[in-house]
């Protein structure tokens, strides 16, 4: 069997499509589809329904995926015990985080080490909703809640704290606020409902209560962008609040805590990349543990 053919078949199986998956190959999207064409032919089996809109797979695909995986997985761990004698971290890690993480912490960071590493290329890309660290979704993923299914290598990242906040020129406008009843009539800067994808989302439910006007965004960085331009209050996450000097924090008793925690799958975390991108993010966070909470 060609393993040049199972890997195509392998990346349009995670991509759901043909052009997407070419992209991610660097391959001409009909070189892609006639390598599928002759992997089938081989096989004499159908591994691929091709739509307009993409492609699912057959049972005899979804069988066969389970295979390639474990033979993937085989090579990665061969290939990081032949290169684990030397200095140099090349390929691609692929971290998911949420937004807030991403954005005030992750992206310097993991800027850094990119940069020390000429041969490494890092994507820190947005957590979706549901991902798949066994299809290569992501090589490292930082999530709100525990994962309790799978088989993943798993630890709590940090505890972090969240805390009431507006710009000061919106308290000297619009008048201070010393108690919760100081609240009423506000604007309040907060998500939306909508993309909410886990319970530790549920701080700002009590203080909606409070504040019925409302402006709702869809990212951690809309939210501090409206709260620090004077818009209104909001719930942000205490280490990116530290950064901007502007905002001032209200009523220090509501103080919110969640906790991050950081994943990878065995079949990757041995890489020498995987493991050193994994041990610099845990690394970096324990530094820097005094801004994720504020009492």
């Amino acid at each position: 069997m060609d393993w040049e053919r199972i890997r195509i078949f392998l990346e349009v199986a995670r991509a759901g499509q043909i052009l997407k998956a070419s992209k991610h190959l660097k391959l001409n999207h009909a070189t892609v589809a006639r390598q599928l064409t002759a992997l089938e032919k081989s096989l004499n089996a159908r591994l691929l329904e091709r739509h307009t809109s993409g492609c699912t797979l057959t049972p005899a695909g979804e069988a066969l995926v389970g295979a390639a995986e474990r033979a993937e997985s085989e090579f990665l761990k061969v290939g990081s015990t032949i290169g684990a004698g030397t200095e140099a971290i090349t390929g691609t890690v692929r971290v998911g985080a949420p937004d807030g993480l991403g954005n005030y912490f992750l992206a310097e960071q993991l800027g850094a080490l990119a940069a020390r590493h000429h041969g490494l290329v890092i994507q820190l890309v947005p957590l979706p909703r549901t991902f798949s660290l066994s299809r290569r979704e992501a090589d490292i993923a930082i999530t709100l809640d525990r994962p309790k299914q799978g088989r993943l290598i798993l630890s709590k990242l940090t505890d972090y704290t969240l805390s009431v906040y507006a710009a000061q020129s919106y308290v000297a406008r619009e008048g201070p606020i010393v108690t919760q009843a100081d609240l009423a009539g506000r604007l309040f800067v907060t998500h939306v409902e909508d993309f909410a994808y886990s319970r530790a989302l549920d701080y700002a439910s009590s203080l909606g209560r409070l504040m019925s006007r409302r402006y709702e965004c869809g990212s951690v960085v809309a939210q501090m962008e409206a709260v620090r331009n004077g818009h209104g209050v909001g719930i942000l996450h205490d280490y990116a609040a530290v950064r901007f000097p502007e905002l001032t924090r209200l009523l220090p008793a509501i103080r919110f805590v969640r906790s991050y925690w950081i994943t990878s799958h065995p079949d990757t975390h041995e890489t020498q990349r995987v493991r050193e991108v994994h041990r610099f993010i845990a690394g970096a966070v324990k530094v820097a543990k005094a801004s994720f909470q504020v009492g």
